[in-house]
């Protein structure tokens, strides 16, 4: 068995850290969908300051990776665009490269759920602004105009009593 050469040090460095991010923003992103099921506003509000710090971390890791395929793609006397995974592998020893396809393979893997479960909670959060949105239409008298106006320009004109409630309330969890 060879020693690790500087490139299977590099890739295999960047991708451990990558795959660190990957797991603390998924964390971060399922903890957001629970927030936002129990409608727990600070929460939801505490998990997109957490996916921020840990987006502007990615930044960082995104101009490693920049680096490292620039230079990967000196060696092979390509563009750092045109140099692929099995490029990288090639110049690693075979006990890295397996290393190095697994934590690449796992990468593609909790990027996709991240994809999944972030469209999951932007679903969820448009669908409780839809109907806090409906809501605001009722209690501003019903009126597809009469929702929130700025300061200033608030007109409110309550329901007018009819005997029966005005407001018909319908909880649906996701």
């Amino acid at each position: 068995m060879g020693y690790a050469t500087p490139v299977s040090v590099d890739v295999l460095g960047h991708l451990d850290a990558q795959l660190g991010s990957a797991r603390r923003l998924l964390a971060q992103i399922l903890r957001q969908g629970t927030e936002i099921r129990r409608r727990d506003v600070e929460g939801v509000l505490a998990t997109m300051t957490d996916i921020q710090s840990e987006m502007a971390s990615r930044v960082r890791l995104e101009r490693q990776r920049t680096e490292l395929l620039r230079r990967a793609g000196n060696l092979l006397g390509l563009t750092a665009e045109a140099v692929t995974l099995a490029d990288l592998t090639g110049l690693m020893e075979p006990p890295d490269a397996d290393a190095a396809r697994m934590h690449s393979a796992e990468l593609r893997g909790l990027l996709a759920e991240i994809e999944r479960e972030h469209a999951i909670n932007r679903a969820l959060m448009r669908q409780e602004l839809s109907f806090l949105e409906h809501l605001t239409r009722m209690l501003g008298g019903g009126s597809e105009n009469a929702g929130y106006r700025p300061p200033g320009q608030a007109h409110f004109t309550p329901a007018r009593p009819t005997g029966r409630s005005a407001l018909h309330v319908l909880d649906l969890e996701a």
